[in-house]
């Protein structure tokens, strides 16, 4: 079996949590709360994982258990690369029991800035079927680029394994009792002259001193990218633009202004001609936008087109691509959390910094609605005349929200909109349905009767204000990628307030208008969800026709098997993503629908090296299970549908029969790449471009159905689920 490329692929992401006893967890003792596995344990891969009580010593091991030939499972854990270097030995225990289509064994990797360095997972060894508790071990080369540790134990295939008692030496000695190995700081670091403020007052600034910031904003964000000085990590780049500023606001003309931003690029030394520099490629995505260089006098330009000619290669303090994913990592960016209320000179620092991110690292800048060059100077005036914490972040929200990516949004650091938004929820859930807000379910059955509210009752007002123009005001302040997810996320929250109660008006059947007072609740007073509500029964069942019905909202790696088994005689399986899938499915389960291995999607990543470009990698396809359904497969979407789930869509799109019904989703694909703003704050963007394998775009167009159907006022009113009765219609025609 030919898997070692696509587990070379394997991104592990989380960090081991502190332990009480030693550094780290290896032997699978500590478990301190109720999950299924030891803590610092995670999981990557397809199968289950669970902390079992069959150990070789002590009470405690890992357990990987597969009921399917398909896919792999991994019990892992992050140790961090901070030791002295030479070689690296993971020794531990293993048990298996029926192994088969696969291999069990250890794994160890060593990932660096760029991804793996080393790796190795015993597939060599071949050991499959019944084997007792026995002592295996890797060694490595562990090398001074490297970043973190990872050590597993891995399962390909079906089967049980049991893991246990790991050990990490490093030249022989216990990573438990090595001390960690200092890392000097960078002179970026030791910078910290600025810490307490950015001693720059901007008030009553002309209109062409608006024009200087924003053209600095632009040479700032270019250099940071660009100079090979900065790239070292010798240059706190936050705090030498607040040294330069004072005198850059002082340019009493246009060239003064042009000689202030020379001397200043001139401060940091002769750049050496680069001799690896490549060009863009020709069939790049996107391509660097820097025809804003060619619009300065000539001096200037001709300076920064050397920087572009000459620019930063390889290793960069500020950014780099997550290894072989291709998400940009914005690294060394302090959030300044104790300021929530950043100074002048912070707050425009945090609009420099978001829209050189987006001018640079973000695969969808050519789908905003306002051409990117022009939101520099249309939101410095915002974050500069904000003049409390809640309206920076309600700049900072608008300023995210023209990106149109609706995993974008202030994740972090929002407190004041929280609290402008109300601390108090209604006791019903409501949903945007043929533009009007309906009533959809009751988050608590016995405030049902207090609500005085049916099922299907339109909300007309609020305090005596017309629901559209409600969501009028509101729509800068909540990022999407499309409306019918702004629409999703405005419902969510347009009936909350710091009041323990609103006046609504509603109608009913009788389309007559009534006044009302709702009552709110706390948070913890009621059981509240977001866009969907989550079940707690199996994830597969049979409907009548023989039509089987799948949900990824609680679907687990075990059920995959049974449903394959179960399903495989009938006339259609219905799998409804209208919801966050909990487990990921695209090759488990998509190789069950697919008669020869397919392409479903292509990547765009970014590239340190020449930052604005994009190119297209060679994607993913679907292996195909040995034994494949024949019958139709129905995808049922809608804009609750985000994210892993239009990826999984993508996927079973690619099948041999498939049908998406439903409407169209939320528009946002790929992984995501965090973003620290000045006052705590916190967003993300989607770092990478998801493509069709033809290269038809996703973002902000969401995964298309080939047959719409939206739910009706009528149809929520009447308990059906109109989607799903028209899938079953589809397979039982003809």
């Amino acid at each position: 079996m030919k898997r070692t490329l696509f587990l070379l692929a394997v991104l592990f992401s989380l960090t081991s949590k502190a332990q009480t006893t030693e550094k780290f967890n290896l032997d699978f003792e500590l478990q301190e709360n109720d999950d299924k596995l030891s803590d610092g344990w995670f999981k990557w891969g397809s199968h289950d994982l669970e902390t079992s009580t069959d150990a070789k010593s002590g009470s405690k091991s890992g357990k990987i258990t597969s009921n399917s030939t398909d896919g792999f499972g991994s019990i892992a854990y992050k140790i961090p690369a901070k030791y002295a270097k030479g070689t690296i030995k993971l020794e531990g225990y293993m048990k298996t029991k029926d192994v088969a289509n696969g291999f069990a064994g250890l794994l160890m990797r060593i990932d660096g800035e760029n991804g793996s360095l080393a790796f190795n997972n015993m597939q060599d060894k071949e050991i499959t079927g019944t084997n007792d508790w026995k002592q295996y071990s890797i060694t490595l080369d562990f090398s001074n680029e490297a970043e973190s540790i990872f050590v597993a134990g891995i399962l390909v295939g079906d089967g049980e394994a049991w893991y246990d008692n790991f050990v990490v030496t490093i030249n022989g000695n216990d990573v438990q009792t090595l001390k960690e190995v200092e890392q000097p700081k960078s002179l970026a670091e030791m910078d910290t002259e600025f810490d307490n403020g950015s001693n720059i007052t901007l008030v009553n600034l002309s209109s062409s001193q608006y024009k200087n910031l924003e053209l600095l904003g632009r040479v700032w964000g270019f250099l940071k990218y660009h100079h090979p000085e900065v790239a070292t990590g010798n240059l706190n780049w936050d705090y030498e633009l607040f040294r330069m500023l004072p005198k850059y606001l002082d340019a009493k003309n246009e060239s003064a202004r042009n000689k202030q931003l020379i001397n200043w690029i001139d401060s940091y030394g002769k750049i050496a001609e680069c001799t690896d520099c490549l060009p863009t490629e020709k069939n790049a995505v996107l391509e660097p936008d820097l025809a804003w260089i060619d619009a300065q006098e000539e001096k200037l330009k001709n300076k920064l087109k050397y920087i572009r000619d000459n620019r930063a290669q390889g290793k960069h303090y500020y950014i780099k691509m997550a290894g072989n994913v291709g998400n940009p990592v914005f690294k060394n960016e302090p959030t300044y959390k104790d300021m929530p209320y950043p100074d002048d000179g912070f707050r425009l620092l945090s609009v420099f910094k978001y829209w050189n991110i987006i001018q640079y690292y973000f695969p969808y800048k050519h789908l905003t609605d306002k051409d990117w060059n022009t939101i520099l100077g249309e939101y410095i005036p915002h974050f500069i005349n904000a003049t409390n914490e809640l309206e920076y972040e309600m700049a900072a929200v608008q300023l995210i929200g023209e990106v149109h990516d609706t995993h974008a949004n202030l994740w972090a650091g929002s407190d004041k909109i929280k609290e402008w938004k109300g601390a108090n929820y209604p006791p019903i859930h409501v949903r945007f349905t043929e533009n009007k807000l309906v009533v959809t379910d009751y988050y608590n059955e016995e405030k049902k009767a207090e609500a005085g509210l049916e099922i299907g009752d339109i909300i007309t007002k609020i305090n005596g204000k017309p629901i559209d123009e409600i969501v009028k005001e509101k729509t800068k302040y909540y990022p999407a990628s499309n409306q019918p997810t702004r629409l999703r996320n405005i419902g969510e929250d347009i009936l909350r307030s710091n009041d323990s109660e609103i006046k609504i008006a509603y109608t009913s059947n009788n389309d007559k208008e009534t006044n009302k007072t709702l009552k709110l609740y706390p948070y913890e007073d009621i059981n509240k969800y977001r866009w969907y509500k989550r079940v707690d029964e199996k994830s597969y069942k049979m409907l009548d026709n023989n039509i089987g019905y799948v949900t990824l909202a609680n679907i687990k790696d075990a059920d995959i098997g049974q449903i394959k088994k179960d399903f495989i005689d009938t006339k259609g399986i219905v799998i409804d993503i209208r919801n966050y899938p909990s487990t990921f499915v695209p090759f488990s389960l998509g190789g069950f629908f697919i008669s020869a291995p397919t392409s479903f999607v292509k990547f765009s990543g970014g590239n340190v090296n020449n930052p604005g470009e994009f190119t297209m990698n060679d994607g993913q396809e679907i292996p195909n299970d040995s034994k494949i359904y024949k019958g139709k497969l129905i995808i049922l979407l809608n804009e609750n549908s985000q994210s892993q789930a239009e990826y999984t869509a993508m996927a079973f799109r690619a099948c041999d029969n498939t049908t998406i019904i439903g409407s169209t989703t939320a528009g946002a694909d790929g992984n995501i790449s965090p973003i620290l703003l000045p006052g705590g704050l916190r967003t993300v963007i989607s770092g990478i471009g998801v493509y069709y394998p033809d290269g038809k775009e996703t973002q902000r167009i969401g995964i298309v159905p080939d047959i719409e159907v939206k739910p009706t006022i009528e149809g929520i009113r009447n308990g059906k689920d109109e989607v799903l009765e028209k899938a079953v219609e589809v397979i039982l025609k003809d």
